[in-house]
């Protein structure tokens, strides 16, 4: 049996100035507000990028003539405190179900009025070795800025 060669997982972590359930929901049901249109794996151009936020809802971006792309599956669903997706994006940054790393991210307060956020993206491996190599490479890059639009988000009008 050919063994597995596991993929570190890419971990980040934010502090954001705000109580834990706003800081939960702005980024799962205000998703469209942070993430960048240009940041998308579906038909261009994109008008919004929606996470439904449920156990099963998918985050997907919607095109401006309504195409609907599925990037990722919601498999847990605690709020205000952590979700977990499978994400469904192959390493050419497209769409492709069979693709099964996975994004969980936890929320823990901080007092009543902030809270961290951790995004741990794993399961690489599952993606082969050198797609998942490829695949953390690139979302070991991406996530700080992307976390940097979501604290500005989270934080608007509430400092």
């Amino acid at each position: 049996m050919n063994e597995m060669t596991v993929i570190a997982p890419v971990r980040k972590t934010v502090h954001v100035r705000a109580p834990i359930a706003h800081a939960f929901e702005v980024f799962t049901g205000g998703l469209t507000r942070w993430w960048p249109l240009d940041h998308g794996v579906g038909k261009k151009p994109i008008q919004k990028v929606l996470m439904e936020p449920r156990l099963g809802g998918r985050w997907l971006e919607i095109a401006q003539d309504g195409t609907e792309t599925s990037v990722a599956t919601i498999t847990l669903w605690e709020p205000p405190h952590r979700f977990v997706m499978v994400w469904q994006v192959n390493a050419k940054w497209q769409p492709d179900a069979t693709m099964k790393s996975e994004v969980d991210v936890r929320f823990t307060a901080d007092g009543g009025e902030a809270t961290h956020v951790e995004v741990v993206h794993h399961r690489f491996e599952t993606m082969g070795a050198e797609a998942g190599a490829s695949m953390r490479k690139d979302v070991d890059g991406g996530w700080p800025g992307l976390l940097k639009r979501f604290v500005a988000e989270a934080e608007r009008g509430r400092i």
